[in-house]
């Protein structure tokens, strides 16, 4: 059975990208998600926006390559924002303790706001 993923990224300035999941992201949709999440990274961009709005599902995976790529982005004084409405997702960051890790938005529009500050 297939799962049900799709993945769009693009670069907003030369310091910002938004990666944008559509489906579930687990175990085999995890290394694509991986690859587009450090792609800008590795190109030098500090303000990486992860739009799971039309997102209905994430694994211990997909929470492994978010938090790597917050470290990545630590390391380089930049940000990771989670653009997340859905209840289910929001919890799982919640009882991961993740929230307190990621700076979690509900709309796309905050994450793009300059002053949003990373956790």
């Amino acid at each position: 059975m297939a799962v049900a993923f799709a993945i769009e990224d693009r670069s907003v300035d030369a310091d910002t990208h938004i990666v944008s999941v559509a489906g579930e992201i687990d175990l085999f949709t995890a290394p694509e998600f991986k690859q587009r999440v450090s792609a800008p990274i590795d190109e030098g961009r500090t303000h990486v926006v992860v739009d799971l709005t039309e997102t209905t599902f994430i694994d211990s995976s997909s929470l492994g390559v978010l938090i790597g790529a917050h470290r990545r982005l630590r390391r380089l004084d930049g940000r990771l924002v989670v653009v997340c409405s859905n209840d289910a997702i929001v919890k799982t960051f919640r009882i991961t303790g993740l929230d307190s890790v990621f700076t979690i938005v509900g709309r796309l529009e905050e994450a793009l706001n300059g002053d949003t500050v990373g956790a």
